[in-house]
């Protein structure tokens, strides 16, 4: 770490940080259906989410794109993306810094709207992990049967001064969320792999069925 940045953490306060869901996909493997809003268990998915992320930190905001009405019956700030065309996670990502930023916030955590078991202590271990080793961003992983470790990049905290950074990144063609990650100062934060699968998301049709199961055997 240079000198400046071990400067800027030393004399940083606590954390404030911001929690965004990432729901600005085209959910194109679901019969034109918006996945974040399809009913498991009787409550739209992006509220499953919510409710999650209500246990662990109370600054919520969505990004998504299109009209934000669909959103309204949350009572959530939603923003979309910033960029030209649809460039994937890492435009959120982008999005999310910049509203973060701007609002004060000195970091962002993110998580997919299509995930409804992420760990329920995803944002205390991220932000404690990241502080303790004084790190830009932290990433959730897990360990798969092969004994891999596999990160999920749409789980992390992101420094919000990286915004400016992550642009020049898209500019130059670079769309993979571990290709810009991997360029900063990055850690990765191992979670239980479970069953279940803390990180399983919601693709296609048939995975609601999947996570009906999962909420009635293993969530409370």
């Amino acid at each position: 770490m240079n000198e400046s940045r071990a400067s800027r953490f030393q004399h940083r306060p606590k954390f404030n940080i911001l929690a965004v869901i990432l729901a600005g996909g085209k959910s194109t493997r679901m019969q034109g259906h918006e996945k974040t809003l399809l009913s498991l268990g009787g409550m739209p998915l992006i509220e499953h989410v919510i409710k999650r992320l209500e246990r662990q930190i109370r600054q919520i905001a969505v990004n998504a794109n299109g009209d934000k009405k669909r959103f309204a019956h949350l009572k959530l700030p939603v923003f979309a993306d910033i960029s030209d065309g649809y460039l994937g996670p890492l435009a959120g990502i982008l999005a999310s810094l910049h509203w973060g930023e701007a609002r004060g916030y000195s970091h962002i955590v993110t998580v997919a709207g299509d995930t409804p078991f992420f760990p329920s202590d995803l944002v205390k271990r991220l932000s404690t992990e990241m502080h303790k080793q004084k790190a830009e961003i932290a990433l959730a992983a897990t360990v798969n049967l092969d004994k891999r470790l596999l990160r999920h990049p749409t789980f992390g905290i992101w420094d919000t001064s990286l915004g400016h950074d992550l642009q020049s990144a898209l500019n130059e063609g670079v769309r993979k969320v571990t290709h810009w990650a991997d360029q900063r100062e990055t850690i990765t934060v191992e979670f239980d792999a479970g069953p279940p699968d803390p990180f399983f998301n919601i693709n296609r049709p048939a995975d609601l069925s999947v996570a009906a199961s999962i909420q009635s055997q293993f969530v409370s």
